[in-house]
């Protein structure tokens, strides 16, 4: 596989993201009001707001993204981070880019003064289970978080 990389979103990558993003709520067999859409597109691009997007790139092409949201904690001073979704391009599976994805929040989030990353994933999405419990640890819940 060619180089992948890895960039917070931007006004013009809403092209890119959008498919993802509809792929990512049929993955999980739900749909949501295109207005919910556009605030979460919205919330992504303002820097008072603490939701964040990623995309990873291969060729130009966008393969895989990921959104996130660092919040409070009442177990911590500093936010935590919630990996919210995460999705990678079922031709792109299985090569790196969802690792990738997943590294490039522990980076960004510790750099932004978080002291972990945590997410759920679905009992059934056992390929991606396989991933997270190779980088992250388990705590007995459907969670995923590792300290950082």
């Amino acid at each position: 596989m060619s180089q992948i990389d890895i960039r917070r979103v931007t006004a013009g990558d809403h092209t890119a993201w959008l498919p993802l993003w509809h792929a990512y709520l049929r993955f999980y067999n739900t749909e949501l009001p295109e207005v919910v859409t556009d605030s979460t597109w919205q919330r992504m691009l303002d820097p008072t707001e603490p939701t964040h997007s990623a995309l990873a790139w291969v060729e130009g092409k966008a393969v895989g993204m990921v959104n996130f949201i660092y919040h409070r904690s009442n177990w911590s001073i500093e936010n935590s981070c919630y990996l919210q979704d995460l999705l990678v391009t079922p031709e792109t599976r299985g090569t790196g880019v969802g690792r990738q994805l997943i590294e490039f929040v522990y980076a960004t989030a510790k750099t932004d003064g978080c002291c972990k990353v945590h997410w759920l994933t679905h009992e059934t999405n056992a390929t991606a289970i396989q991933l997270y419990e190779r980088i992250a640890e388990r705590p007995g819940f459907i969670q995923f978080r590792k300290a950082i």
